[in-house]
């Protein structure tokens, strides 16, 4: 009867319009005050403990890290070199935003800031260069959610802090998928590029390739320093994401110089205001876990999956399946920290690595981005190209296709997530 009304409440608080993390906490609120023995004042306790965790000291670095990064002009560097490098194959400027995505994505962390930072710019030259508007709007929608496949991820640094798994592990678990997921892109760009006889650019020579990667080197830099730091011991992913937004700035402001002294005080407004929307979702995502956990609904429904013989190869297109379908209602942070609490411990008692969960619904979390009718992505792809959101759903589509085969594959190839973590680190279990 509590799972029933936990879950009836939730949505219907949703559906009439209550923000998500309102909703959250007052069916928590609801719940125990109706079904459990807690008093309120273990409630309040929770709420204010939700944020207490150390891991996710790095979710406001890697927000303003992001915010410096898409402000002063290094995603147009990592355009230009992109450019250089690929543009001249068929569909080339189409495989460099992919590209650049991949780059852009691996400093900042998040996917609606790689398709603002990329979109703004790939976009209006593609379109110069004969491809449509609807083409290149649908590239850049599916390619932005690389931002949080690829390591930094906000959404992993989520995910590990409810459900206490390492971050590192999971930021260098999505380096391979990251790539084989840019890579599909590609081939599929390549393939349509030449069946609807897409122009390329002229090869412009090793001279530009270098003297573009040199301009966009203290981008890539921050590649390197943050996961090579993390990777080597250096320090740990929270002071990566310190270090990273304190890099960012120094880069923006002081070497490239796009980014006015007097700009850095909208950047940081803008940053607190997305981290306390942020915080506050999962202050209020705290309190549903402690009241799933006080009832025991995890516990019901693991033995209630174990008592009905769900094999893991089952469990895994389940959750796949509740994912995408959760997808069409709430943006990814908040499915992680709803979801999460009940999945993770299912996957546990069928033997599943934590680390290959965490990037199935990283994925999934992509493909939520992408498809209507919350999809954070199509609205930032339809602000950059001023199209009408319907329009940017159908240019979306055809590459969705594309993410959803990778779901598969990612979800069955276990190895693909946690070949480089067991390498690094040692498989798990020792």
């Amino acid at each position: 009867m509590s799972i029933l009304f936990l879950f009836s409440v939730m949505l219907l608080t949703m559906l009439i319009g209550v923000p998500i993390a309102m909703s959250l906490g007052l069916t928590s609120v609801l719940t125990l005050l109706l079904f459990g023995q807690e008093s309120l004042a273990a409630l309040a306790l929770k709420f204010f403990q939700a944020t207490q965790k150390y891991e996710l000291l790095a979710v406001p670095f890697f927000i303003l890290a992001g915010s410096f990064l898409t402000t002063g002009g290094v995603a147009r560097r990592m355009i230009d070199f992109a450019n250089a490098a690929v543009g001249h194959f068929r569909g080339g400027l189409g495989l460099a935003a992919v590209f650049a995505c991949m780059l852009f994505a691996a400093v900042s962390g998040s996917s609606p800031a790689t398709v603002i930072a990329v979109g703004s710019i790939a976009i209006a030259g593609m379109v110069r260069n004969g491809y449509t508007m609807k083409y290149s709007a649908g590239i850049i929608c599916n390619a932005g959610t690389l931002g949080i496949l690829i390591p930094p991820s906000i959404v992993m640094v989520v995910y590990a802090s409810a459900t206490e798994t390492s971050v590192g592990r999971l930021f260098i678990a999505g380096v391979i998928p990251g790539i084989v997921l840019g890579l599909m892109l590609m081939v599929a760009i390549y393939v349509s590029a030449r069946i609807l006889d897409i122009p390329r650019l002229p090869w412009t020579g090793w001279r530009q390739l270098f003297v573009s990667g040199a301009r966009a080197v203290w981008g890539l830099l921050l590649i390197v320093i943050v996961l090579g730091g993390i990777y080597l011991g250096v320090f740990t992913p929270t002071e990566a994401a310190a270090v990273s937004a304190v890099y960012a700035f120094l880069v923006s402001v002081f070497v490239y110089r796009d980014l006015k002294w007097q700009d850095t005080g909208k950047v940081l407004v803008d940053s607190g205001r997305i981290t306390i929307m942020l915080m506050f979702i999962i202050s209020n995502a705290g309190l549903f876990a402690y009241v799933l956990t006080s009832l025991q609904i995890p516990q019901e429904i693991t033995n209630a999956m174990i008592g009905a013989n769900i094999t893991p190869v089952m469990f895994l297109l389940l959750i796949n399946v509740a994912l995408l379908i959760a997808g069409n209602f709430l943006e990814p942070t908040s499915i992680v920290l709803i979801m999460a609490p009940i999945i993770f411990p299912l996957s546990q008692r069928l033997g599943i690595d934590p680390i290959h969960l965490g990037i199935i619904m990283t994925v999934n979390m992509e493909i939520g981005l992408v498809h209507p009718p919350v999809g954070l992505n199509l609205f930032v792809t339809a602000g950059v190209t001023k199209l009408p959101v319907w329009e940017v759903v159908k240019a979306a589509l055809p590459w969705l296709g594309v993410l959803l085969v990778f779901l598969v594959i990612v979800t069955y190839v276990p190895v693909l997530s946690l070949y480089l973590p067991d390498r690094v680190f040692g498989p798990l279990s020792s």
